[in-house]
């Protein structure tokens, strides 16, 4: 009896990460009787709190990218956090070559081995941090409230690497590409489907569609400024600060060469060789032209 009724259970599906989805509002709370103020939050809420504060003060220093994700389960998130962790493990490697040196030097820097982090975020608490924050100025809230639609998740890097970050863009839109959208002979075959298995007294069977995940990139948190989507793939696209200085000497160094070799062409070094060979080219013929002695 026990075996036939275990045979009768259902094999467990895999649990989607349930994140209730509200809007960002940044309007002050609305203060009801007998209501104790200020608010006092519970533990989980207070650590969450806490952690998205944290997360939008260090945007100043660490770049924020944005998200908006859909129908992950656990498994499918740590999966997606491996395949973060391994672009970067692969990126830290090899280091993108300067202007200084043709090949490619090692990366010794501490902060390209430490993985960017990827959290899911309450929208709730996470508009209450931003409306309490005060270290960002009202109009840059008020965008970023409005580029969040429901669902939200932050990936944090530690330093700002735009290669690092091209190369871990690359890798979530090779790991969650996007949905395709129903075509009309899809949603015509559905339906087709469900008329033939409609059978009049009986109670229709519950099936449960398999959960597709999606990523979109929403915009970044970048020293202070919001980006959208254009603008984090053009960060992206940019070298390394190590490039860039080398790129900054290089056009400074430029002039001062430019200017010792017009110096060099103004104290008279190239008049002089070009008066002596000038010089040599005559002697030849001063000396057919000169009479024999008598």
């Amino acid at each position: 009896m026990l075996g036939s009724t275990s045979r009768l259970l259902p094999s467990p599906r895999p649990m989607l990460v349930q994140t209730r989805a509200y809007a960002v509002s940044l309007k002050p709370p609305v203060v009801y009787p007998r209501k104790t103020v200020p608010r006092r939050y519970s533990e989980r809420k207070t650590y969450l709190y806490n952690q998205y504060t944290r997360l939008l003060q260090s945007s100043f220093d660490r770049p924020l990218i944005l998200f908006e994700h859909a129908d992950f389960s656990a498994s499918r998130l740590i999966r997606l956090r491996a395949d973060i962790a391994d672009a970067v493990a692969k990126h830290a490697k090899v280091s993108a070559p300067t202007l200084a040196a043709a090949t490619l030097v090692p990366a010794s820097a501490p902060a390209q081995d430490v993985p960017p982090t990827l959290t899911i975020l309450r929208t709730s608490l996470f508009g209450v941090a931003l409306r309490d924050l005060s270290v960002l100025d009202t109009p840059l809230r008020r965008q970023l409230a409005k580029t969040v639609p429901g669902t939200l998740a932050a990936l944090s890097f530690p330093t700002l690497n735009p290669p690092q970050l091209k190369a871990v863009l690359r890798v979530l839109a090779r790991s969650v590409p996007p949905r395709k959208p129903k075509t009309q002979q899809a949603v015509d075959d559905e339906r087709k489907a469900a008329e033939a298995a409609f059978v009049p007294g009986r109670r229709p069977k519950r099936q449960r569609p398999t959960p597709v995940p999606d990523l979109k990139l929403l915009g970044a948190l970048i020293e202070g400024r919001l980006y959208k989507t254009e603008g984090v793939q053009s960060v992206a696209e940019l070298p390394t600060l190590d490039g860039l200085r080398a790129q900054i000497v290089g056009l400074l160094s430029a002039p001062a060469a430019q200017l010792s070799m017009v110096l060099g062409e103004a104290s008279g070094g190239k008049l002089a060789r070009t008066l002596e060979g000038f010089k040599k080219s005559l002697e030849p013929e001063t000396q057919e032209g000169e009479a024999p002695p008598s």
